[in-house]
């Protein structure tokens, strides 16, 4: 690897420096691989955090300890691009039908086949009396020999406070999950399961150094910029949220080309190319999505598609380039009209 490449430039970087130095690297990777488990790979591996290091016990995981791996793990990427049959085949069985899931199997692939940090375990449990205390996703080993306890989660929060800076206000779709409490239960019982008593039992001899892979978008409301709280990275992905009453005039504001986007793919960014739409639907239909119905509508159309959806829905805007390849430019969710009211109670329950 040449001294002065890009791995070895994040490696010299001041943090902020680092991060957007790999964001470069992550936006020159989706401009060319092809496949979108790889590029779902290629995103889990090197976007932005959600999540700044949190004290004590919140170290964040880095899946490359040298600038030389970093560099080996964007070649080692482009040649699965080229040849990704393996992983489709693992990732096809058993079929995969929650986004954790899927990610996990992704971070499982790379850590058993990548060039980077080495699988231990994965899914370790621990158990006291017969009852199950927990699960520790992965024991990994870095090649500098580094022996860590990681902690995968990919998240999708909107926000839906009034302009504080809380974890609190940052809402599943489903109002069912809260980055606050998300967090608390990483800290609190998910990090320190490897440090446990217990856990000399399972037969992976520690210590192990606990840390988060804490991946994900959050999404705010159209034309609100609330303040970030302490605990989010700033460079964490974005995205926007309009309820329905308002979508025709943000739409229409915003984009010609609109799709739907099913769970299996709030990933990366996505794309496609006219060339390659059968390849983009036979993709889709791989992750259980709606092969049949056209991929790209308008805004009146996709509002049609989603009318008889009870909660909010995850759609992508597209913008086509000179050559005729549609790549996606926003993605954000569109939310029934009383939703709004209904996440700000549960933010504050």
């Amino acid at each position: 690897m040449a001294a002065d490449g890009p791995a070895a430039r994040i490696a010299a970087a001041a943090p902020d420096t680092h991060t957007a130095l790999r964001a470069t690297m992550l936006d020159n990777l989706l401009d060319t691989l092809r496949d979108a488990a790889v590029r779902d790979l290629a995103w889990l591996l090197l976007s932005a955090g959600l999540l700044r290091p949190q004290p004590s016990l919140g170290a964040l995981a880095n899946p490359f300890d040298t600038p030389e791996a970093l560099q080996a793990t964007t070649d080692w990427l482009r040649a699965l691009d080229a040849a990704p049959a393996p992983l489709h085949h693992d990732l096809a069985a058993p079929r995969i039908t929650r986004l954790g899931r899927y990610a996990e199997r992704l971070l499982g692939w790379f850590l058993q086949h990548g060039p980077a940090a080495r699988l231990v375990a994965a899914g370790v449990p621990l158990r006291r009396a017969g009852v199950t205390l927990g699960e520790c996703d992965f024991l990994v080993q870095t090649r500098e020999g580094a022996r860590l306890h990681w902690e995968l989660a990919v998240k999708c929060y909107l926000h839906a406070g009034d302009g504080r800076a809380q974890l609190a206000d940052y809402v599943g779709p489903n109002l069912k999950d809260r980055f606050d409490l998300k967090l608390a239960h990483l800290l609190n019982h998910q990090l320190p399961l490897s440090a446990r008593e217990e856990f000399a039992s399972v037969g992976y001899a520690g210590p192990w150094t606990p840390q988060m892979f804490i991946k994900g978008w959050l999404f705010y409301r159209h034309g609100e910029t609330p303040t970030d709280p302490a605990e989010l990275d700033p460079a964490h992905g974005r995205g926007w949220w309009v309820t329905r009453g308002d979508w025709p005039a943000f739409a229409a504001a915003h984009a010609t080309k609109w799709r739907l986007l099913p769970r299996m793919e709030w990933l990366a960014p996505r794309r496609a190319e006219f060339e390659g739409m059968q390849e983009a639907e036979q993709a889709s239909e791989q992750f259980d999505t709606a092969a049949t119905r056209p991929l790209y509508v308008d805004a009146q159309a996709l509002a049609a598609q989603i009318s008889h959806q009870h909660g909010p829905t995850m759609v992508a805007a597209f913008a086509e380039d000179s050559a005729g390849r549609l790549s996606e430019c926003s993605r954000g969710f569109i939310v029934p009209d009383e939703w709004p009211e209904q996440a700000r109670n549960y933010a504050r329950q």
